[in-house]
């Protein structure tokens, strides 16, 4: 099988073949850190984490590196507004974003290279396209010349006449009263030191890199000329990713990216998400109401990872319920393996060689289409259904209609897959049930708790509940119309 991946600069699927056989050098833009990270910020790093997840579950050795944004007019803004430093800002962002993550399973990256630890590297690319004519000085900012690069546009898709200065907000149009570009589509390599600002020394005097310089130097430090796959959010294709590709193919004459791949945008109720119409939300407000981040990462690649996602409450309650029914299947072996004869409950990756191999396969056949992790998850969702079937009946009649050995099988496969997709449940504390002593009114109070967790859709309580009453020689007896009676035995 091989895997096929939508390169938006052919705007077509194309078959992936690294650089160097085995290995893949992959870079993603990460976050400007000026603020806690939001749902948009939650996707692009879900989506990327598992992309780069299952080309190492492929096989592949993954190089991936995630920068950070650290010198910024917003970052600038804030630390003016708080009465701080802009250093003070980002540290403190760039903490948040890695508590964040960790909450999502997100894995950290080999490499997280800042714009202030590559200063030398961002200097050293901007006279080198000064030298070769790309560039130009004027009084203390150096400027890219965009009509020098005839390739410019090649991956938005975008003409020069038809585009405007200040796209996407980030092109550096605040020094537009004064003429110093010589073309209003030049954008900024260096801009000279304000008042008041930090900067750093250079050829052109003291000053701060421009944004877009920033990304080609930490990829050129990190990964070399060349590099396998390039990611992003879609609102960074233009100008981001396209003033990358100028800057960097000017100098070397090489492609940047053998592969760029773009995420979708996240809307809120159908609206943009935007702090001035209150529906900005961060993953922390997200998590902490709470809502399950694990519910949240189903919610994630439940969707076209190139296609905008709607996040409703209706949504993140349908990922909920899809988590609760994977995490059944998940807990099976924890639940039922001793009970089984199974030898180990801990089903780590080093029980691979177990894994049922067709599973695998149509897990791999639907992933390998463009990363269609919603196929994929189709996939675990039949297991793990199917698992649970079996546990019912296994506590109903005493044991299984599957054997027990293709049961682990089975078990072994979704939590490895699961894993792939970074969809991790752990056991938690056994509530304790006991009846010793117990009146028939206590009995009927503990069937009460498990009709209202069934009602709640909580049926890991439910089910533990029933468990240990069967445990202690009470049998449940579900009726129609929702009645449970019950008897000693």
């Amino acid at each position: 099988m091989t895997l096929h991946l939508y390169n938006t600069l052919t705007r077509r699927k194309e078959s992936f073949e690294p650089l160097e056989t085995g290995k893949v050098r992959m870079y993603c833009c990460g976050i400007t850190a000026y603020d806690f990270c939001h749902l948009g910020h939650a996707r692009t790093c879900i989506v990327w984490d598992t992309a780069r997840r299952y080309l190492q579950w492929r096989g592949y050795d993954v190089n991936y590196v995630q920068n950070f944004t650290d010198i910024d007019d917003k970052i600038l803004n804030r630390a003016r507004r708080e009465g701080t430093s802009m250093e003070a800002v980002s540290e403190r962002f760039i903490d948040a974003y890695f508590e964040d993550m960790a909450r999502l399973n997100v894995k950290e990256a080999n490499a997280y290279p800042r714009a202030t630890h590559t200063l030398d590297g961002i200097k050293r690319l901007v006279c080198e396209l000064e030298q070769k004519g790309y560039a130009y000085e004027a009084d203390g900012d150096v400027y890219y010349s965009v009509r020098r690069f005839d390739d410019y546009g090649k991956l938005s898709g975008r003409k020069l006449e038809d585009l405007q200065a200040g796209a996407s907000g980030r092109v550096d149009v605040a020094d537009s009263t004064e003429p110093k570009k010589k073309d209003p589509f030049d954008f900024a390599l260096w801009k000279s030191a304000k008042p008041e600002e930090p900067s750093w020394e250079s050829p052109w005097g003291p000053g701060r890199p421009g944004w877009h310089i920033e990304c080609s130097a930490m990829v050129r430090d990190m990964l070399g000329e060349t590099i396998d796959i390039h990611t992003g959010g879609s609102d960074l294709v233009f100008p981001h990713h396209e003033n990358e590709i100028a800057q960097s193919e000017a100098l070397t004459g090489k492609s940047l990216a053998r592969y760029w791949l773009h995420n979708g945008m996240v809307k809120v109720d159908g609206e943009k998400m935007s702090k001035s119409l209150g529906n900005f939300t961060t993953i922390r407000e997200l998590l902490d109401r709470p809502v399950d981040p694990m519910a949240v990462r189903l919610f994630v690649l439940m969707a076209q990872y190139r296609k905008p996602v709607d996040f409703t409450d209706d949504a993140i309650a349908s990922a909920t319920n899809g988590w609760q029914t994977l995490k059944e299947g998940l807990l099976f072996g924890h639940n039922y393996g001793i009970q089984l004869g199974w030898q180990d409950q801990s089903a780590t990756p080093s029980n691979s060689l177990q894994v049922k191999e067709t599973i695998a396969q149509q897990f791999q056949e639907a992933v390998d289409d463009d990363l269609n992790f919603a196929g994929g998850l189709a996939v675990l969702f039949e297991v793990a259904k199917g698992l649970r079937r079996e546990g019912n009946i296994l506590v109903h009649q005493g044991k299984t209609q599957t054997p027990a050995s293709e049961l682990e099988q089975q078990w072994c496969s979704l939590v490895e897959l699961a894993q792939v997709l970074g969809l991790e449940a752990q056991p938690e504390e056994e509530t304790e049930v006991s009846t010793d002593g117990l009146s028939d009114g206590e009995i009927e109070a503990l069937i009460q708790q498990r009709a209202e967790a069934r009602k709640a859709k909580n049926f890991e309580l439910s089910d533990r509940i029933r468990d240990d009453l069967q445990a202690q020689g009470i049998t449940l007896i579900d009726q129609g119309g929702g009645v449970t009676t019950w008897r000693r035995n």
